[in-house]
């Protein structure tokens, strides 16, 4: 089979004029995300993340795929947007606005400014425009300044149980990636070692192999529902993050290791009567203290495909075929909607759609086209040295 043909049809035909077609705001800017099964907007409110994650895919699409006006017209609507309305006075950023673009939830942790630093510099480098890697290199900055206590005043744990949590970590590893062209050569390399360093010797656990969502300051496990809590998606995701290191730094040793980990986290978290791979386990198989636990999430399984495919282009080892072919067949097989585009993002462990929406508070165009994207550029490359 033609995997590359199938994922860059896929992003180019279907997902990127779904979201060209229903979800640009033309009267104030910025973008829709709430859609429903066919693109009709259901609600107006704009969430920055997903507002950042929108300029970043079209941005990105003007960079890499072809400099299209019309993909530059639509960053430049959602960058200029942000850049309007999106912070406070000190900086931070929103969690989410108004159709109009007035505030309607304070900032209460930087993973909104980590999207934002990633959209500002994708666009600064589509635009030329160097005010918006200005803003890029001044968001990263706040980022860090925040890194130590990302809720800040936000934060409710009363401090008896200091846990620290894996989501900066791995973000970190892949937003100084995006930012490479901005920052100075010696942020990069220090960041890139922080984060592979919390990644790989601190969250992942060398005993099980599994990564945890949450571990004590000094790196030891806590007995809790917080410190038992695996989150499958995001060892996945943060797994073909470590590649892109491992190849850019030329260390093997690291690849081998985040495809040794790839073939654990998918092990662990099959779902072996349904298929699929579940949203959040317990790490001693206890009841997990989310109620979607057993859901089956668009991004969870994306990320999968991602880190698959990089870790066959890098490390074609036939364990990484094996599990390639069984998530691919699950994933296309339940994702898609066939009849009006898109992606669903929610099913049931039976591996029915749940929601109908394509796009939500919390599903926008960002992990759809950005595997698609991934999976393009991975099997052409297998495709080409005849790896497959």
């Amino acid at each position: 089979m033609n995997y590359s043909e199938l994922y860059k049809n896929t992003l180019l035909k279907d997902i990127i004029p779904f979201w060209e077609n229903h979800s640009i705001d033309l009267v104030h800017g910025g973008y829709f995300t709430c859609l429903d099964q066919k693109g009709e907007v259901f609600d107006t409110d704009k969430f920055i993340w997903l507002q950042a994650r929108q300029v970043w895919t079209f941005s990105m699409l003007y960079n890499q795929v072809e400099e299209k006006e019309a993909w530059l017209r639509i960053a430049k609507s959602g960058a200029e947007f942000m850049k309007n309305h999106g912070m406070d006075s000190e900086g931070n950023f929103y969690f989410s606005l108004t159709q109009e673009g007035k505030p309607l939830v304070q900032a209460y942790n930087i993973f909104s400014d980590c999207f934002a630093a990633m959209a500002f510099a994708q666009y600064s480098k589509a635009s030329g425009d160097k005010e918006f890697g200005e803003l890029a290199k001044n968001t990263y900055d706040n980022i860090l300044k925040r890194k130590d206590n990302p809720k800040g005043k936000f934060e409710k744990s009363m401090g008896q149980r200091q846990l620290k949590n894996f989501a900066l970590p791995m973000i970190l590893s892949n937003l100084v990636l995006e930012l490479e062209d901005i920052l100075e050569p010696e942020e990069v390399e220090r960041t890139i070692a922080f984060s592979v360093n919390e990644v790989m010797e601190v969250f992942l656990q060398t005993d099980s192999g599994l990564i945890y969502e949450n571990v004590l300051q000094d790196g030891s496990l806590h007995d809790s529902f917080d410190g038992r809590l695996i989150n499958p998606g995001h060892g996945l995701e943060a797994m073909w993050f470590m590649i892109d290191i491992g190849v850019r730094q030329k260390d093997q040793k690291l690849i081998q290791r985040a495809t040794e980990t790839i073939i654990r986290i998918l092990e662990y978290g099959w779902d072996e009567e349904f298929g699929g791979i579940f949203y959040f386990m317990d790490a001693l198989g206890h009841p997990p203290q989310q109620l979607e636990h057993d859901q089956k999430l668009w991004w969870v399984h994306l990320e999968a495909l991602v880190a698959l495919a990089k870790a066959w282009e890098h490390n074609p080892v036939r364990s990484i075929k094996h599990w390639y072919q069984k998530v691919h067949d699950y994933t296309w097989s339940h994702f898609p909607d066939p009849e009006n585009g898109e992606w669903f993002g929610y099913l049931n462990r039976q591996g029915e759609p749940l929601l109908s929406l394509k796009g939500g508070k919390w599903k926008g165009c960002f992990h759809v086209p950005r595997a698609m994207y991934q999976g393009w550029k991975s099997f052409e490359k297998i495709e080409a040295n005849n790896k497959i």
